[in-house]
């Protein structure tokens, strides 16, 4: 099945804008004449060949706002922004390649009673994202000390948010195995279960995986000291271009993943030939839960 549909860095590009962020966040235009014409002074190419302008009025490039239409603070905005919207994009980038690693490993734990899987919070289990090899390898090629707490927030801020859910999925009595409710056999073999989507398998902790906890938890593993010399808070913005399109594609990814594979056996103990040909499978259990997201 497929992993994340929805186009991850698309969907940040379109977020980010909103947020209204500008270079540089404190700007406020000279009032004055004398203030005016030094402005004008500071940013002129010599006497009486001044060019404040560049022609381009105020507007994400592709992130962050110009304050003005000064050439300098337009061409600030776009060099960070072309360095922030790089950051969004391979923090998106990893997370999926994080997600798609950890659907090859994850298993399911499961009680068979007839026709149905039942199984309690912590049903599915999975490696935490942080430890898999795109997220675990992420900060060590960085450069700049921002740069790597910025990407220590995002592993640590989505691992633990993705496994907050996991540690809390449970199996409902979900009708895996209809031949169980009347199977020829003291023993019913390995058989694979009816597929049904992720969605069906609920978790009470679902909610950790929507953008605003997400966000917030990213900001939480931010190292204080950089949080603290970001007066204009623009790393909560960054967060939530991250976890815009993640929380977004994670609701449609529960329901077109599919639970499969899941190879379930069990005893019949009413079995008894001739007089009691066929029977339920009563405590009944997977006979192995590798490889279930396919």
């Amino acid at each position: 099945m497929p992993g994340f549909t929805l186009p991850l860095p698309v969907l940040a590009d379109a977020w980010f804008p909103t947020k209204k962020k500008q270079i540089p966040h404190n700007f406020k235009p000279p009032m004055g004449k004398t203030a005016q014409d030094h402005y004008a002074m500071m940013y002129g190419h010599g006497a009486g060949k001044v060019k404040l302008f560049s022609g381009m009025p105020s507007a994400p490039s592709p992130y962050y706002w110009n304050a003005s239409p000064n050439k300098a603070h337009k061409d600030s905005a776009k060099d960070v922004s072309e360095s922030t919207k790089k950051f969004v994009h391979d923090a998106l980038d990893k997370f999926k390649q994080c997600v798609d690693m950890w659907k090859l490993q994850a298993e399911i734990k499961v009680n068979i009673m007839s026709v149905s899987g039942i199984g309690p919070p912590g049903s599915l289990k999975g490696p935490e994202l942080k430890s898999l090899a795109p997220f675990s390898s992420w900060e060590g090629t960085l450069k700049e000390k921002n740069e790597k707490a910025y990407a220590k927030a995002v592993v640590e801020g989505t691992s633990k948010q993705w496994k907050a859910w996991q540690d809390k999925v449970m199996i409902p009595g979900l009708p895996f195995w209809p031949a169980f409710a009347a199977f020829p056999l003291a023993t019913a073999p390995p058989m694979p279960n009816i597929p049904m989507p992720l969605i069906t398998c609920p978790s009470a902790m679902m909610a950790e995986m929507t953008m605003p906890k997400l966000r917030d938890a990213m900001a939480d593993a931010l190292d204080g000291g950089v949080k603290d010399k970001d007066e204009d808070k623009k790393h909560l913005a960054i967060f939530e271009t991250i976890a815009f399109p993640i929380s977004l594609n994670f609701l449609l990814w529960l329901v077109m993943q599919q639970v499969m594979n899941l190879l379930g056996k069990g005893p019949i103990p009413t079995y008894a030939p001739p007089y009691v040909p066929v029977g339920p499978v009563v405590a009944g259990s997977e006979a192995m839960g590798k490889a279930l997201m396919a």
